[in-house]
């Protein structure tokens, strides 16, 4: 199954496999074959305001079961999304599209790193069984606060014997951009997953290192900044509105509630479709997105309307 058909899936079961954590497997009308790894479902969630769609990447721990598994980490400062996937319970359905293709290994032999920060670890499950059934150099890092916070582990180091190095951050285990960077082959690929602050290090690393772009490859999550998430005014004089942005709302979806429409297609700042103005703000603006360059970013006069916020009291866009 792959493409864009909305399709009814049904929770088979509910298994939590780190604080916050749970592995949701999901059954379908008809059994899915196996997606490529790093593949993606886009699922239907309820949100305050209306339905929105989610991206959780799918979880490949060696199953040939037509099933799909998807791990789910609650975040206390989203839309509640992730609080609605953990209400899931056996029986439940739900709506998903996809699998999506969109974080592929390149293909050819070429030695590899494997980066993943936290719930970043789901799409690497799939990418490491899969460089290891291709008979290629790899290696694994996976940051998280601790062992027993950190999802997968044991599968990991079981099915990479001597490839797996744990950053815990609780023991004093930090991932240097620069070091990872470093340890990647002059022709070899990094693949990354994690919060964007730790995507923008290692691109900077990357780029000035000069790396090919090409030979970087990463996931995004759309909800992850620098600071932590605030509530916020924007105010746009072109169409006379000031509104407040909650925790857990976009500028996006806030201004679209108060009738500013703004043209957007991912939704994860990837695209940049939403990018906005800014034309005066009195506090720093908490890039979330991977679209922007460093240049842009230092510039300050845009910023993606779709994840990014404000850590202050507010901002004055045009859009």
């Amino acid at each position: 199954m792959s493409g864009g058909t909305k399709r009814v899936a049904t929770v088979e079961a509910r298994d939590e496999v780190a604080p916050d954590t749970v592995l949701i497997t999901l059954g379908l009308p008809d059994p899915a074959p196996t997606p490529p790894p790093g593949s993606h479902l886009d699922v239907t969630v309820p949100l305050p305001g209306g339905s929105d769609t989610r991206s959780y990447s799918l979880v490949d721990l060696g199953h040939d079961d037509g099933l799909l598994r998807m791990a789910v980490r609650r975040q206390q400062d989203s839309r509640g999304g992730s609080v609605w996937m953990h209400s899931l319970k056996p029986g439940d359905e739900l709506e998903v599209m996809g699998p999506f293709d969109e974080f592929p290994l390149n293909p050819g032999a070429a030695p590899s790193v494997l980066l993943a920060a936290g719930i970043g670890i789901t799409p690497v499950l799939g990418l490491a069984r899969a460089l290891r059934a291709r008979g290629s150099d790899y290696r694994i890092i996976y940051a998280g606060r601790s062992r027993d916070r950190m999802a997968f582990t044991t599968e990991l180091e079981s099915a990479h014997p001597g490839l797996v190095t744990l950053a815990e951050s609780a023991h004093g285990g930090r991932v240097s951009p620069a070091e990872a960077v470093a340890g990647v082959p002059r022709n070899g690929v990094l693949y990354v997953c994690g919060p964007m602050g730790l995507l923008k290090d290692v691109r900077q690393a990357w780029q000035q290192d000069g790396r090919p772009p090409a030979d970087l490859r990463f996931e995004t999550f759309g909800t992850s900044g620098g600071h932590p998430a605030r509530p916020y005014q924007v105010t746009v004089p072109r169409h006379g509105v000031t509104v407040q942005v909650p925790v857990g709302t976009s500028m996006l979806d806030a201004l679209q509630s108060a009738g500013v429409e703004i043209m957007y297609d991912c939704l994860r700042g990837e695209c940049g479709l939403c990018r906005v103005r800014i034309l005066g703000t009195d506090g720093t603006v908490d890039h979330r997105d991977v679209f922007l360059s460093s240049r842009q970013r230092a510039e300050g006069r845009q910023m993606c309307a779709c994840v990014s916020r404000i850590a202050g009291p507010g901002v004055t866009i045009d859009c």
